[in-house]
């Protein structure tokens, strides 16, 4: 994962530039604000305060039972160390399934309470008309379409998605009427790479994958797991940029 770093703020638009000229962008998970202030200086283009932080952070199997304002909380701390980066809020389970009036107030309590740029969500045509109604009113929404592991229930693990015509089909219709929706990006994960590849060129918003193979506008990784710091989670699309949790036993043993 390459990074630039520039002086000036990352915004929804220069994203979309640089789909536009080909330059790749680099997002990664944040949970903090040491870690996030690092990320940041890096050069990193976009923090994700994702729903991973129910696992990471919480140490719960699963996404789902992280909450509105314990990701508010969350993403206060990676706001106040972005001076570049543009800063994506998850929206959690149980925050916009309910109704659309109950999405668009959650995602306008999450913009307006922790300071975020951006707020993203899972789904696709079932959860449009929410989406729709966030973007008008002004909320930056990223769509998140494959693997959506707020459904972990629903299809039974973590395993490749799209993989059968039917949903890869749907998937793509998807990310259509996200892109026409005025989602500012969608994030693309554990999907064959051929799909994936064939909606990044179809869409005009930045695709950026995560097991999704390498011809997305960009990647996102949690960053415990590529700093090498979750040591039980092991997928094969993720590349170890460190392995700190060796490091971390021997300076605390010392």
């Amino acid at each position: 994962m390459s990074v630039h770093v520039q002086n000036s703020r990352m915004t929804t638009a220069k994203l979309r530039q640089m789909k536009a000229s080909g330059e790749k962008i680099a997002m990664l998970t944040s949970y903090d604000f040491t870690l996030a202030s690092l990320v940041d200086e890096a050069g990193i283009d976009m923090l994700l305060v994702g729903d991973s932080a129910s696992n990471v952070v919480c140490g719960n199997q699963y996404t789902l039972p992280i909450t509105v304002d314990e990701m508010i909380f969350l993403t206060k701390g990676v706001v106040r160390a972005a001076q570049h980066a543009l800063v994506v809020c998850d929206m959690p389970f149980g925050s916009y399934q309910v109704s659309e009036e109950d999405a668009v107030r959650n995602a306008i309590k999450i913009l307006k309470e922790s300071g975020c740029d951006a707020v993203k969500i899972e789904g696709g045509e079932e959860i449009l008309p929410a989406i729709r109604h966030m973007i008008q009113i002004g909320v930056p929404v990223m769509g998140h379409l494959g693997l959506t592991p707020q459904s972990v229930n629903q299809f039974g693990g973590y395993g490749l998605r799209a993989k059968e015509e039917k949903e890869a089909e749907k998937l793509l219709h998807d990310a259509k009427m996200l892109d026409e929706a005025g989602c500012f990006a969608i994030t693309l994960e554990k999907i064959p790479a051929a799909l994936a590849e064939k909606v990044t060129k179809e869409v005009s918003c930045p695709v950026i994958g995560i097991g999704a193979g390498n011809k997305c506008d960009g990647q996102v990784l949690v960053l415990h797991d590529m700093l090498g710091l979750n040591q039980g989670f092991k997928p094969k699309f993720l590349r170890h940029f460190a392995a700190l949790a060796g490091d971390v036993k021997t300076a605390v043993g010392n």
